[in-house]
C-alpha cells in the first residue's frame, strides 16, 4: 500500500512511496503527530539521482523490520534536497556541526520542534567500517529519547544555538571595500591547490569546479598570463578527455571519483552542463580551440535531446543506475564495440573502404576500450589518444581517422540508445533552468545557433508563465503541469541573469524588464540588513533558523549572482540602488574569496566585474549585424551590450539615454553618458 508520499511531485519521493516506512513529506502534518505522540522525528534527505540514497533506500526502508522499528519510535520525514535547498542547508550544517562531514543521503534526528539533536549520512544495515547499523541507531536513539529526555533536549538547544550564532554572524565585513589585491592573491591560492599533474584542484574525487574555471578563465584574458590559461586549459582538456565526460552522447557526469577524471559516478545534473558548457564556449571564444566548441555543442545537444519537456522547461537530472547496476547504460565491453562496428560496416554505412575490424580497432585505440576493462571488467570510454596520434602512427590522415571516429561513435550512441536509460528526475527547477536558459541564449549568439535561441526563448515563455504566480513571485519547482514551493534566492538570481543574457541575445526588451522585476524582488524580500542576500524570502515557512548561504558548492551562490546580476543592472540603468546592494554583499566577503578561493569563486567573478568595471555598448540602427559580428566573436566578460532599430525602441531602456547616432553611420556604438556608472564598493 503506498504511503502519503505517492501525491507528491518530486520523483525522488516519488521513488519511496511504496516503502513499507510510514514517510510523511516535510510539512505542519508530521511534526504536529510527533508532537501528539511525543516522538522524535526522523528526516532523511536526497535526491533522485543520489547512488548511495538508493542504497541505504532498498537496504532499509524496504526492509519491513526496519520500518516497523522507526514507526514505533519515530515520525519519518523524507525531503528531496532539490526542492528544498533550505531544510537541506539547515541540517548540513548541524549534520557537519556534529560529525565533522557531510553528504546524502543526510539522516537527521529531530525533536517534535525540528531542533536536530543527532545526524550523519548513510548508514549500513549492518555495523561495518566502524559504522554503526541504521536499527542500532534507531534502537540506542529511541532509548535515549524515552530514558534520558532532558540530555536530549539540552544537546538540540546547545546546537540550534550554534546554528542561529553562525546565521546571524555570518561574513563579517571588513570596513574596506575589496580591492583587486583580493582577485591575486585569491589566484595564488588557486595556483597552489591546482592539480598540474591532472588538472583541476584538490585530490579525487575531483569535480569539475565551473565556478573556479570560470574565473581563471576571466583572469586569464585579462592579464594574458599564460600559467593561467595553462591552468584552465588543462582543466578543462583533462575533462573532456575523461570518462566523466559521455564520449557518445555528450555532457557530463556529476564528478570523477579518481584524480585522472576517468571513473564518474555516472549521474548527469542540469546545473553542471548547463555551467561548464558555458565555460567551454568561453575557452573556445579565448583560445580559438574547437575542441572546446565541440564539447559546447556535444553538452547542450545533449540537454535538448535529453532534458528538455515539451512545456519548455528542463530537468533536472539522470540517474547513475540502470536496472540497480550504477554505470551499466555507458560502459562498454571489448565485443561489444566489435560487435556493434562490425555491424554498422557490413551494413554499408562506414564512410570509407576500411577492413571488417579497421574501425573497431581504431576506435578502441582512441578510446581505451581493453579485454580487462577499466570499471568492474567493462570500459569506460575517454580519449587515450588523439586522431592525430593515431593518425600518424597509422600512415592515414588526420581527417580519415576523424570521419571514422565520428562513424564509429554515431553507430554505438545508436545501439546505446536501445539499452534500458537510466531513471530519469523530470522536475523543473527554477534556479537551475536558468542557468540553462543563460548557457542556451549565450551559445546561441555566439555559435550563431537559432536552435539555441528557439529552446532559450521558449524556456523564458515558460519560467515566466509557469513558475511565477500572478504577483510575480517565483516557484521553485514544476512537474507535469504544477508549480509550488516559494521560490529561493538562487531562484531569482539565476533566472534574472538567464534573462539578461537572453535580452543580449535578442534585444527583446521584455527579457530585460522581467530580468529587472526578479532582481527588484530580490531587493524587496530577500536581503539582510546586515548585508547581503538569505536563502529564503522574509514571507517564507519559519524555520529553525534562516539561511544564508554564501559558499558556491555544486550550485553557484545565490548571493553572489545576485550580486553579479546588480552590478550588470546598474551599469544598464544607472540605478544607484543596485550598486548598493552589490556593495554590501561583496563587503562581506572580501577574506572568504582571499583565503578560500575554491568556494567563492562565483563571488571572485562578480567582484572581478565590479572592479573592472562594465563598459556598455549601445548599437543603434537598421541592421547592427556587422558590429554584433565583432562584439560576439571575443570573450568580453565586462561588456554589456544593448540593440536598438528604432529610436523608439531605444527609447525604451535607459542604456540608450544622452547617447547620439552620428547620421552617417547606420551602425554605431552610442556615445557613452560620461563614462560607465561604477558601481560604489
Amino acid at each position: 500500500m503506498a504511503n502519503r508520499l505517492i501525491s507528491e511531485t518530486s520523483p525522488y519521493l516519488r521513488q519511496h512511496a511504496e516503502n513499507p516506512v510510514d514517510w510523511y513529506p516535510w510539512g505542519e502534518e508530521a511534526f504536529e503527530k510527533a508532537r501528539a505522540e511525543d516522538k522524535p522525528i526522523f528526516l532523511s534527505v536526497g535526491y533522485s539521482a543520489c547512488h548511495w540514497c538508493h542504497v541505504m533506500e532498498h537496504e532499509s526502508f524496504e526492509d519491513e523490520a526496519t520500518a516497523a522499528l522507526l514507526g514505533e519510535h519515530f515520525v519519518a520525514v523524507k525531503v528531496d534536497r532539490e526542492e528544498r535547498p533550505d531544510v537541506d542547508a539547515i541540517y548540513m550544517d548541524a549534520v557537519q556541526a556534529l560529525t565533522g562531514r557531510g553528504g546524502w543521503p543526510m539522516s537527521v534526528f529531530l525533536t517534535p520542534d525540528a531542533v536536530p539533536f543527532y545526524g550523519g549520512t548513510y548508514f549500513p544495515p549492518e555495523s561495518r567500517y566502524g559504522m554503526p547499523s541504521f536499527t542500532e541507531v534507531l534502537t540506542q536513539l529511541a532509548s535515549i529519547w524515552s530514558t534520558r529526555r532532558d540530555e536530549v533536549i539540552e544537546a538540540a538547544a546547545s546546537l540550534k544555538g550554534a546554528l542561529e550564532q553562525e546565521a546571524a554572524t555570518g561574513m563579517q565585513r571588513t570596513g574596506q571595500a575589496p580591492e583587486r589585491e583580493v582577485l591575486d592573491r585569491a589566484l595564488q591560492g588557486l595556483f597552489r591547490a591546482f592539480d598540474r599533474a591532472h588538472g583541476g584542484w584538490g585530490p579525487a574525487p575531483k569535480f569539475p569546479q565551473p565556478a573556479v574555471a570560470e574565473f581563471v578563465l576571466r583572469r586569464y584574458r585579462a592579464t594574458g598570463d599564460e600559467r593561467i590559461g595553462e591552468m584552465a586549459t588543462r582543466t578543462l582538456d583533462a575533462m573532456m578527455r575523461g570518462g566523466i565526460y559521455d564520449q557518445l552522447g555528450g555532457g557530463f557526469h556529476r564528478y570523477a571519483t579518481d584524480e585522472k577524471w576517468l571513473v564518474p559516478h555516472f549521474e548527469k545534473m542540469l546545473y553542471d552542463n548547463a555551467q561548464l558548457a558555458r565555460v567551454y564556449l568561453h575557452a573556445w571564444q579565448l583560445t580559438g580551440d574547437e575542441r572546446y566548441r565541440y564539447v559546447v555543442t556535444g553538452t547542450l545537444d545533449y540537454v535538448a535531446r535529453e532534458m528538455l519537456d515539451p512545456a519548455g522547461g528542463f530537468y533536472s537530472a539522470q540517474d547513475a543506475d540502470t536496472e540497480g547496476v550504477e554505470g551499466r547504460f555507458f560502459v562498454w565491453s571489448l565485443a561489444e564495440v566489435r560487435e556493434v562496428l562490425a555491424g554498422a560496416q557490413a551494413g554499408g554505412d562506414s564512410p570509407v573502404e576500411a577492413d571488417v575490424d579497421a574501425d573497431a580497432e581504431l576506435f578502441v585505440s582512441v578510446y581505451g576500450v581493453t579485454q580487462a576493462g577499466n570499471f568492474e571488467g567493462a570500459s569506460i570510454l575517454s580519449v587515450e589518444r588523439t586522431p592525430a596520434e593515431v593518425a600518424a602512427d597509422a600512415g592515414l590522415p588526420v581527417a580519415e581517422v576523424a570521419d571514422r571516429l565520428a562513424h564509429a561513435r554515431a553507430a554505438l550512441f545508436d545501439a546505446r540508445e536501445v539499452r534500458v536509460r537510466p531513471a530519469l528526475d523530470d522536475k523543473v527547477l527554477a534556479g537551475w533552468n536558468g542557468l540553462a536558459l543563460a548557457a542556451f541564449a549565450e551559445a546561441a549568439r555566439v555559435l550563431g545557433r537559432d536552435d539555441y535561441r528557439a529552446i532559450a526563448e521558449r524556456n523564458a515563455e515558460f519560467l515566466l508563465a509557469e513558475m511565477r504566480t500572478a504577483e510575480g513571485r517565483m516557484l521553485r519547482t514544476w512537474q507535469g503541469g504544477s508549480a509550488k514551493l516559494n521560490g529561493y534566492l538562487e531562484d531569482y538570481a539565476h533566472c534574472a541573469e538567464g534573462l539578461l543574457e537572453l535580452y543580449q541575445t535578442t534585444f527583446d526588451t521584455r527579457w530585460f524588464a522581467h530580468a529587472r522585476e526578479l532582481v527588484d524582488a530580490v531587493l524587496e524580500y530577500f536581503v539582510d540588513p546586515g548585508g547581503g542576500f538569505f536563502d529564503t524570502s522574509d514571507d517564507h515557512e519559519s524555520l529553525i533558523v534562516r539561511p544564508k548561504t554564501v559558499q558556491d558548492g555544486a550550485m553557484p551562490s545565490g548571493g553572489a549572482v545576485a550580486a553579479d546580476v546588480c552590478i550588470r543592472l546598474t551599469a544598464y540603468t544607472g540605478e544607484r540602488v543596485y550598486a548598493d546592494a552589490a556593495d554590501s554583499a561583496l563587503a562581506q566577503m572580501a577574506g572568504a574569496m582571499e583565503q578560500a578561493p575554491l568556494g567563492f569563486s562565483r563571488w571572485l567573478a562578480a567582484l572581478d566585474l565590479a572592479l573592472a568595471p562594465p563598459a556598455t555598448l549601445a548599437i543603434v540602427g537598421e541592421d547592427p549585424q556587422a558590429m554584433l559580428d565583432v562584439v560576439r566573436a571575443g570573450f568580453r566578460p565586462d561588456l554589456l551590450v544593448g540593440a536598438a532599430w528604432t529610436a523608439e525602441q531605444a527609447g525604451t531602456l535607459d542604456l540608450f539615454e544622452g547617447r547620439e547616432q552620428h547620421a552617417d553611420d547606420p551602425i554605431r556604438a552610442g556615445l557613452p553618458r560620461s563614462g560607465p556608472f561604477i558601481p560604489r564598493l
